[in-house]
């Protein structure tokens, strides 16, 4: 089961500790979400409602979740219906679609049930209408822990935070990820490794999210794999909800850089699937800033990827060869066309990033990603 910083932390304390010596001064703010971890959790979504005074939630779910949805529903005395239309990158024509059905059946609260695609229109309801928002994850992805909305209209996605963007109570409940598929669990894994990785070298981390993080991408790069062989064994799948709680944390906490502007740009723009991208791109992004990281984040990542031999770019790609996962953006519909005009939407508006954004560089990287070229630092 979970080692809850025990497993393997104790060296990363101890090398934290290490550099008090040379700590800088940093801020640290807490997101303040409730959090019921467990194996059937979901028991305790009626407790958690009365808890709040809560009677007429409106559920939300995929058009392929629906039965999770009605196992929710039957949970509950009383709901103010279901809304199965979510989809990714959180278009606005869907979320008005279901503002109206809120409004309509007045629910008091919102339970969205799923993953990034559902948590995510579960977030743009609650930040329109102050109504309360209880997340059920059925995937690594993350967002119920952070108090950032994507949102696409006509094409575009942008993002924006706001602390009333965060979910109040998260129910982590590891039977529920059972049976996430091994393709879908092993993308949404690297999607949440991602959050951690730009969190080592963002320009507002801090040591305690650097202990989050490390120990985040430990639990899921060791789990992962393991899912191919027993992708029902109750102590691995709690180690990889573990280990995406934590990145889900980290990305909850500071900025993040290169990476997710890529991803933000390549799925809202070309519509491609969230966490196939983020699978992808990962390994080019990390490849593209290592010639500008410190000898310590790299270190400290590679020594938390099995097999990396101090190389954290060979770390991940290794990890990606174990799953077998798709390794190509061409493969889910982007064009060799497309490449230039990812380029130009990447170099617009930059997130801040620790080596400076070039053009050609940065359309090299997506092109690689586009190929399926395993990544490398030399560009």
């Amino acid at each position: 089961m979970i080692s809850i910083l025990t497993r393997n932390t104790n060296n990363l304390l101890r090398r934290t500790l290490s550099t008090t010596a040379k700590m800088h001064p940093f801020t640290y703010t807490a997101n303040p979400s409730r959090v019921i971890f467990g194996a059937g959790t979901l028991s305790q979504l009626p407790a958690e409602l009365a808890r709040q005074n809560l009677s007429s939630p409106l559920i939300l779910c995929t058009p392929q979740q629906t039965s999770q949805a009605s196992d929710v529903a039957a949970l509950l005395p009383s709901t103010a219906g279901t809304f199965s239309k979510a989809t990714m990158h959180t278009p606005t024509h869907i979320t008005d679609e279901a503002l109206a059905v809120a409004r309509d059946t007045s629910a008091d609260s919102i339970i969205s049930i799923g993953g990034g695609s559902t948590i995510g229109l579960g977030k743009a309801i609650s930040i329109r209408t102050g109504l309360p928002h209880i997340c059920i994850p059925t995937t690594y992805a993350g967002s119920e822990m952070t108090p950032i909305l994507g949102e696409t209209a006509d094409g575009v996605k942008t993002t924006r935070s706001d602390p009333k963007i965060l979910p109040g109570t998260v129910i982590y409940d590891v039977n529920l990820t059972l049976t996430l598929p091994v393709s879908m669990s092993f993308t949404s894994g690297v999607n949440a490794i991602a959050h951690s990785v730009e969190a080592l070298y963002s320009t507002t981390t801090n040591p305690i999210i650097n202990l989050l993080a490390l120990e985040g991408i430990r639990a899921l790069a060791a789990a992962l794999p393991k899912l191919k062989k027993d992708p029902q064994n109750v102590d691995v799948r709690s180690d990889a909800l573990y280990g995406a709680w934590l990145c889900g944390s980290c990305l909850g906490s500071v900025g993040m850089a290169l990476h997710h502007k890529l991803c933000h740009t390549l799925g809202g723009s070309f519509n491609l699937p969230h966490a196939e991208v983020h699978t992808i791109v990962l390994p080019h992004a990390l490849a593209y800033n290592a010639p500008a990281l410190t000898k310590e984040v790299l270190d400290s990542l590679a020594a938390v990827l099995p097999g990396s031999e101090g190389d954290a770019v060979k770390g991940l790609n290794l990890l990606l060869e174990k799953m077998g996962v798709e390794r190509a953006l061409k493969a889910y519909g982007m064009k060799e066309e497309d490449v230039d005009k990812a380029a130009d939407l990447a170099v617009a508006k930059p997130y801040p990033n620790p080596r400076k954004i070039e053009r050609a560089e940065i359309k090299e990287v997506i092109r690689r990603a586009w190929a399926g070229e395993p990544a490398s630092a030399k560009l």
